[in-house]
């Protein structure tokens, strides 16, 4: 890229950039110092405590939030990627397949519907069926809507990876699932767990269907969170958070170093995509 196309020598590149970071990430870092604050006014610096912290792992409410939110996420992680990397795996393996658009968009359709609409179609669904459980009611809620959040990077992957595997599978006598299980499957390894990793934490982070399908003993964590702000906010409000923060970096970066490996292992293994197979001698 030559120097005048660097946007990095725009004019003021720099000061937007320095601000724009600022102004993202100036109130998570407020967030997280107010956390250590002695004093039970937020606004008001009493010295270093991690009081509140403690007072966070000791709620048993919080904690009872947070089990039903790792169960949900949990089950609706797995549901979901599971459809959808058979979803993918149809989508991307068969050939002469008809409406493979009208399958895309009906996979994708959560994300181009409002979540208001999504939530309450399910809820009067689960009211004319008698469905009454709290945890069976989110779980089943949030699978729908993070289908389409692990389907896109299964699918990338797969489009990403040539087909001349699994024909060589074939070709050895291996049966289909063998050779998905053999073969496909730990190619896609990378794009099957960043899906998994999204659809966990779209699921942990959902507010709006949760706030509208859950009942007694079935609070998830944000309705708990918006249930606390609505009283004030106090430290334990603020500690809560950063562990939120933390948990969240620690998905992020564990979902960044499978990708960077896999990145590493198609740069030395040499290009996958059709493309660029390599011609017989």
């Amino acid at each position: 890229m030559s120097r005048a196309n660097d946007i990095r020598h725009y004019p003021w590149a720099k000061l937007v950039t320095v601000i724009f970071f600022v102004w993202l990430y100036l109130p998570i870092a407020v967030v997280i110092f107010y956390s250590f604050n002695e004093n039970r006014l937020v606004s008001v610096w009493g010295g270093f405590s991690t009081r509140w912290y403690t007072a966070a792992l000791n709620n048993g409410a919080l904690i009872d939030a947070l089990r039903v939110s790792l169960i949900v996420a949990v089950i609706a992680t797995a549901c979901a990627t599971l459809i959808a990397l058979a979803g993918a795996m149809v989508l991307t393996r068969s050939a002469g397949l008809r409406y493979r658009r009208l399958s895309e968009t009906v996979i994708n359709l959560p994300l181009l519907l409002p979540e208001i609409v999504v939530a309450v179609a399910v809820l009067i669904l689960f009211s004319r069926i008698g469905l009454t459980n709290g945890i069976l009611r989110l779980a089943l809620a949030h699978t729908t809507f993070c289908v389409p959040f692990a389907f896109l990077p299964i699918r990338a992957r797969l489009q990403g990876m040539s087909a001349d595997y699994e024909e060589a599978a074939r070709d050895l006598y291996a049966a289909p699932f063998t050779a998905f299980r053999r073969v496909t499957l730990p190619l896609i390894a990378p794009g099957v767990f960043a899906g998994a990793m999204l659809a966990f934490v779209i699921s942990m982070d959902d507010f709006i269907t949760s706030s509208l399908l859950n009942t007694g003993g079935s609070t998830t964590l944000p309705v708990y969170i918006f249930s606390l702000i609505k009283q004030g906010t106090t430290p334990e409000l603020n500690a809560i958070s950063t562990l939120l923060i933390l948990a969240s970096l620690i998905i992020a970066t564990v979902a960044f170093a499978v990708s960077a490996r896999a990145m590493r292992r198609d740069r030395r293994d040499g290009p996958t995509s059709p493309g660029n197979k390599e011609r017989p001698r």
